[in-house]
């Protein structure tokens, strides 16, 4: 959370029946509260989804917990979700009825968070499970792929042989903010020669919510961060 926006965003709207490109410059809010580097992004229709009454539940099973870790950082906190299995279950159900069916050979989650959804939607679609650690956490030969922080930078590891050349993959994580997580994962699987279908996040800042593209590929978020509440 908190990484600098450091990848090409784009979303796309419809018009007519058609997607069309409507660029709108924003400064894009990081997880402290603060405004990153500016960005091009678009306006777009909310999702077929946003409908979905388990959405709901969803995002009221979220905590916001204020000024943690440090003062100044609302944080989304997903723990409490998870003390709810019904609601636990709906958020994986959603997950798993959109991707079932895409031929998604590899869910890739990302360290820690993308650790609780990725594995059990590979599960239910039949995909096999590729963590995404950060540094000296995996053994063995590693690819890696470093990337720009707010105050310095961080890397993604993946096991050598893990994904193999055009397979399809699903990447994971609980939260996008700015997306340079994300962009660095897509980054670091398409150096192996997979084919990135798209990324999927519970909780989605509201300014990146629906869809929208980092390095060119969808990117799907099922409920806005929520604010704290007084």
């Amino acid at each position: 959370m908190g990484e600098e926006a450091n990848c090409n965003t784009v979303m796309e709207a419809k018009e007519n029946g058609h997607a069309v490109a409507v660029a709108v410059a924003v400064a894009v809010p990081d997880v402290k509260g603060k405004a990153d580097d500016t960005v091009v992004v678009a306006v777009a229709p909310a999702p077929a989804a946003e409908s979905d009454p388990r959405l709901q539940g969803i995002s009221d099973a979220i905590r916001v917990v204020p000024h943690f870790p440090k003062p100044g950082i609302m944080f989304n906190d997903i723990t409490t979700l998870l003390l709810r299995p019904g609601v636990f279950k709906d958020a994986l159900d959603i997950f798993v009825e959109r991707y079932r069916g895409m031929a998604i050979a590899v869910v890739a989650g990302i360290e820690a968070r993308g650790f609780i959804f990725g594995p059990a939607i590979a599960l239910a679609i039949g995909a096999k499970f590729i963590p995404l650690r950060k540094p000296k956490k995996l053994p063995g030969e590693v690819i890696s792929e470093t990337y720009v922080l707010e105050y310095g930078t961080d890397c993604l590891e993946m096991h050598v042989g893990a994904v193999e050349p055009d397979e399809r993959v699903l990447i994971v994580d609980d939260l996008v903010a700015t997306g340079g997580t994300l962009c660095a994962a897509i980054n670091l699987l398409e150096r192996a020669g997979a084919d990135v279908v798209e990324c999927a996040c519970l909780i989605g800042l509201p300014k990146f919510k629906d869809f929208y593209k980092l390095n060119g590929k969808p990117v799907y978020v099922l409920v806005e961060s929520r604010e704290y509440e007084k």
